[in-house]
């Protein structure tokens, strides 16, 4: 049997691939957040969007705050663009994302290119 975690990413690709079948690329991001968030809510699955997670510093002293794009039933971020390439800084910033949340499993997702990319991460 399959981990959860990984039927929620299957799940989510799966939805991802069928948004970039159906729009193609040449949106901005707002535009692929909100239809991923319709087709996940359709097929059942709870989603929250522009979701606030603190940075703290080992004291706990807030240090700031970031949105994540989405967070799926509470244990997968997932951070959307829409650019030519992933690049560097984008990985790093889903990484801080899950470091700061401690939530373990992340997907970052492009839109912007004629081939859809999607990267899984776990801190693990």
């Amino acid at each position: 049997m399959k981990d959860p975690i990984f039927q929620l990413c299957d799940t989510v690709r799966e939805a991802s691939y069928a948004l970039h079948r159906y729009l193609r690329h040449g949106h901005l991001e707002k535009v692929y957040e909100n239809g991923l968030v319709n087709r996940l809510r359709k097929a059942g699955v709870e989603v929250d969007q522009q979701v606030p997670v603190q940075v703290r510093d080992e004291d706990g002293v807030v240090l700031g705050d970031f949105k994540a794009d989405l967070l799926v039933r509470g244990e997968l971020i997932v951070e959307l663009k829409a650019t030519k390439a992933l690049v560097s800084e984008h990985i790093a910033q889903l990484l801080g994302y899950l470091r700061a949340s401690r939530i373990e499993h992340g997907l970052l997702i492009n839109f912007g290119s004629p081939k859809l990319e999607i990267r899984k991460f776990a801190l693990s």
